[in-house]
């Protein structure tokens, strides 16, 4: 099994990215301005009046969808975290699809998050200008959709492999 370093060090990054992110949704009202836990999240201030899922009326309105997105992003980094384990201690055959799991969830978040975006409308991002919106929402949805599907391509061409390899040998 080949272990590729590029798709450890993005799981640690981005995984450190997204538990921190999940921390501020699920900590709501902790996490807000005001919350004794604010210091940690003090970014989100800005970012909720970019994205008004993270919002402070979104969260008092009771819409859970930052909720629900940050219990997947716990979910798939847990995945990410297991991949790293079994490339890195365990030296496991079944890494590359406990991988390819994790980038699949990324990917499916995403589409889900941008795709929820487009759908109502820009209701989240619309108010922003154009720059603001790139910089900020388009630019990094993209890195974590691109990024996940070059997992899931490379990921998969090894589990193809690997599939191949088994049925010449049972040939």
């Amino acid at each position: 099994m080949a272990k590729k370093s590029w798709i450890s060090w993005w799981f640690l990054l981005s995984s450190a990215v997204t538990f921190w992110d999940a921390g501020y949704c699920l900590m709501r009202p902790l996490s807000m301005e005001g919350g004794d836990l604010y210091w940690l999240w003090k970014p989100y201030t800005l970012y909720g009046q970019i994205d008004h899922v993270y919002s402070v009326e979104a969260y008092e309105k009771g819409e859970g969808f930052a909720s629900a997105a940050a219990v997947m992003a716990v979910v798939e980094n847990l995945t990410a975290y297991t991949y790293l384990y079994l490339v890195h201690v365990a030296n496991s055959n079944l890494a590359p699809l406990i991988g390819y799991s994790a980038a699949i969830m990324t990917m499916a978040k995403t589409v889900v998050y941008m795709g929820q975006e487009l759908f109502c409308g820009l209701c989240g991002i619309g108010h922003n200008d154009v720059s603001t919106m790139i910089s900020y929402w388009a630019l990094p949805n993209t890195l974590w959709f691109t990024v996940s599907w070059l997992i899931m391509f490379s990921l998969g061409k090894d589990i193809y492999s690997s599939l191949r390899k088994s049925k010449l040998k049972t040939q």
